[in-house]
Parts: structure tokens; C-alpha cells; sequence
């Protein structure tokens, strides 16, 4: 029977150290018992400790790093649905160049300068893959080398068994990707692997095939594995993720308790995003773009950020005074919840007006106005006392504080908690705020 957190933590050293990650030996033992967290992440765990916990105390699907300079992980899932917890690792995005396209060192440049903000989040490409079509080993190695010195990203290695050997060594110390490891050629770049600190993404013709190179490769003491599925179809795509992360999650099956790799190249743009949407929205691991395209990385990014947000935790902004644009001393303060799509709103309408003023964004939980204001984390006093612990009283000298129209409310309150102030009643939608600004403000 599965252990519970204040069991497990009799097993750990109890140091409280934090070099796991957790604050206290307890909180990371209710990570080992929710599965989202290894033993391994323990530098001081006991012989006891591995014998009794062991593969148990590891997510169903194994977490993996790729990247050095800028890592990421994949895997370490432990639900089946996002609303039974959450999604703990995001898909990661890459782009494919091939050896024999034109202007890599330009696709290159724009993949190391592109950047997504949604929310206050930057988004970014998360790996470059390249193939080789045509290029000796020596040529291709040196591609790999010019990916890696460029982009800081890792790269997922897609070439003939020579090839991709000498690209690993190329590359070696940037926990890249080996693409395309089949029965044939899995001993020799296991090797490769090992030698240079990289990831293998196994394949065959069938999920049987898939199953015993995993095993085989946990066998030999090596478990940083990706698969790559050879479904031919979007529906087969489908199907194949969805089997393989109920294996892993509902029948611990460890030899598919893995994060994905998927190439996507049908020769149709839309096609091509359909694909990616599929595996995105169906646990993909790593998805490959066949080519490098901001319009399409827009959707696929604001998808994901939508998809692997936790659910049972809104996206939320720093609790702290905001300036729009040069306010000054006799500037209107502005105030919202830190719900990050109702600042953004908002802050980008008052920037929108050309208004110069103050954005207080107290601590609300991340919930939106109405919600905050209903469980009582948006009231006149708690905004009250907010303003006053800001410091922004003494950087003003006309004291102005317009509140959302939703909670008007509140307005007696407030100024009765802030002597001094004028609260005026903002309008309920931010749309409305460029007009409110000039008949009231201006």
C-alpha cells in the first residue's frame, strides 16, 4: 500500500536542508507521496529510505531535463486530466532546420530573438532540431555545434547512427536530444549518450517495439529516454499518447512512464498546427515544428499557457504599486486584484488613454474583482491598509484613488479608512476607461 507523506517522512533525514527543492523534509515528502517529486532529488536519502521507497516514490511518467544553459523538464505527470490536479511539465516547442536549407544562420538569429509575453510570462522557442539530408557526418557535426553556440538550446539530433554520433560529441554537455534510436543502433548511441550527457528518443513500428528498447535501456542503468511513436495519423497520434499515459498513470506501467517526442511535417501549414494542437492538447513531450514560423508559435504558445496553467491557482502578479507611464505627485492612483488578465486589461487601457498615474495591485489571491470582493479579499479595509503600508501616500500630494465600478460599494469604507483621499467610482468594464479618464480625470 502506498505511503503517505508523514510516513515517508520518517524515512528522510529530516535535516530540513533544502537541496531538494523543498523548504522541510516534510513538504517534500507529501511531493514523493503526490508522485511529484524522486528520491533521487534527495542528496541524503538512507539506504532504508531507497529500499523501501525505491520506483514508488517517482511520478508515473518519469521526469526528464533537457537543455544546460536553458533547461527544461518534461514528464513527471501524475494525472490523466488537468482538473484533477494539474499538468506539471509544459510541452516543449522546437523548430527543425534541415542541413540543406538557406539561411540558417538568419532562422537561427530569429529563434534566439523570438519572444512571446502573455500574462507576464516571455515565452520562448525551447529546442532547435536539425536533420540531415545530405551532409557528411563532419558538416553535420558542425551544424550541431552552430545550433548550440547560437541558441544556448538544446538540440534534438536527427541523422544517421555516424552522424548523430559525432553531432552528440559536438554538442557534448548540452543534454541534446538523439533522435530516431531503433534495435539496430540503440547499443552505439546509448553509448554516445552516455559519454556526452544526452537524451535517447527510442522508436520502432509498433508500441511492442517501443516497450522492450525501454526496458532494455532501464536495464542497463539508463533512463534519461523520450519516446518517439510512429503513428502515421493525427487519429493514431491520438490514440498512442492516450494508451501509453494510461499505462503509465493507470497499470504502472514503467516501461511506457516516459515523455514523448513528436516530428510534425505533413507539407500543410494548418495541418501542421492541428498536429501540434493534438499534441500539445494529448501529453506530447517535445513537439517539432518543420519550420521556424512566429504567427504559428503564437497560437501553439498562448494554447499551452492556457492548457498547463494550474487550475486550482490563477495566474497572478506581484502584489505592489504599478506606474503607467510618468506619474507624479498629483497623478490618480488606480486600483484592480492581482488576477495577471485583469491587470494586463487594465494597465494596457490606461495606457491605451495616454494617462500618466499610479496602479495599486494589492495581494487578492489572484481572483477577479467580484470574486476577491465576495470572499472578502477586496474590501475598504484590506485596500485601505494596502495603500497605506505602499508608501504611495508620500509620494503625492493630490490624493486620488479610483476603484472598479463592480465594488462601489465599498466606497464609504474607503474613505473612511483614508483620511484624506477621494475615491471616485471607476466604470465596471475597462473598456470604458479611456472615457471615464477624460470626462472625469481630464
Amino acid at each position: 500500500m502506498a505511503l503517505n507523506g508523514l510516513q515517508i517522512q520518517k524515512l528522510l533525514p529530516k535535516t530540513n536542508c533544502k537541496e531538494c527543492g523543498s523548504n522541510t523534509c516534510l513538504a517534500f515528502a507529501m511531493k514523493l507521496a503526490a508522485k511529484k517529486a524522486s528520491l533521487t532529488e534527495c542528496p541524503y536519502a538512507s539506504d532504508e529510505a531507497k529500499a523501501v521507497l525505491g520506483a514508488d516514490s517517482e511520478p508515473p511518467v518519469k521526469a526528464v531535463t533537457i537543455g544546460a544553459e536553458k533547461s527544461n523538464k518534461i514528464g513527471g505527470e501524475t494525472v490523466l486530466y488537468r482538473h484533477e490536479k494539474t499538468f506539471v511539465s509544459q510541452t516543449l516547442i522546437a523548430v527543425n532546420i534541415d542541413d540543406t536549407a538557406s539561411g540558417i544562420d538568419d532562422t537561427l538569429e530569429a529563434i534566439r530573438n523570438y519572444k512571446l509575453e502573455r500574462v507576464g510570462e516571455v515565452l520562448t522557442v525551447n529546442a532547435v532540431a536539425i536533420t540531415q539530408k545530405k551532409s557528411d557526418a563532419a558538416a553535420f557535426a558542425a551544424l550541431a555545434k552552430k545550433v548550440w553556440d547560437t541558441t544556448c538550446l538544446p538540440v534534438i539530433i536527427r541523422a544517421n547512427t555516424d552522424a548523430a554520433v559525432a553531432a552528440a560529441v559536438a554538442v557534448k554537455g548540452s543534454n541534446s536530444v538523439i533522435a530516431g534510436v531503433t534495435a539496430d543502433n540503440i547499443e552505439v548511441l546509448k553509448n554516445a549518450a552516455m559519454e556526452n550527457s544526452h537524451v535517447l528518443a527510442i522508436t520502432a513500428n509498433a508500441l511492442d517495439g517501443i516497450t522492450e528498447l525501454s526496458e532494455r535501456l532501464k536495464t542497463e542503468g539508463f533512463t534519461n529516454i523520450l519516446l518517439q511513436f510512429g503513428a502515421e495519423s493525427m487519429a493514431e497520434a491520438f490514440q498512442t499518447n492516450t494508451i501509453a499515459r494510461r499505462a503509465a498513470l493507470k497499470d504502472s506501467n514503467k516501461t511506457l512512464g516516459y515523455p514523448t517526442l513528436k516530428f510534425i511535417d505533413t507539407g500543410d501549414e494548418m495541418t501542421d498546427t492541428v498536429e501540434a494542437i493534438n499534441e500539445i492538447n494529448k501529453y506530447g513531450g517535445i513537439l517539432v515544428l518543420p519550420t521556424f514560423n512566429p504567427a504559428q508559435l503564437v497560437s501553439l504558445m498562448t494554447l499551452r499557457l492556457n492548457i498547463y496553467t494550474d487550475p486550482q491557482k490563477p495566474i497572478q502578479m506581484e502584489p505592489k504599486i504599478y506606474e503607467i507611464g510618468e506619474p507624479g505627485r498629483n497623478s490618480p492612483v488606480f486600483c484592480t486584484t492581482n488576477f495577471s488578465l485583469t491587470y494586463f486589461i487594465v494597465s494596457g487601457e490606461l495606457e491605451n488613454a495616454g494617462l500618466s498615474c499610479w496602479l495599486a495591485i494589492p495581494e487578492c489571491e489572484g481572483f477577479s474583482v467580484l470574486t476577491a470582493w465576495a470572499a472578502g479579499k477586496f474590501s475598504g479595509a484590506s485596500i485601505a491598509k494596502f495603500i497605506k503600508e505602499s508608501g504611495i501616500e508620500d509620494r503625492l500630494d493630490t490624493k486620488r484613488l479610483v476603484i472598479p465600478g463592480y465594488v462601489s460599494q465599498i466606497s464609504g469604507e474607503l474613505e473612511e479608512s483614508l483620511p484624506g483621499w477621494q475615491v471616485l467610482v471607476g466604470p465596471q468594464e475597462a473598456a470604458d476607461l479611456e472615457a471615464f479618464i477624460k470626462t472625469v480625470l481630464m
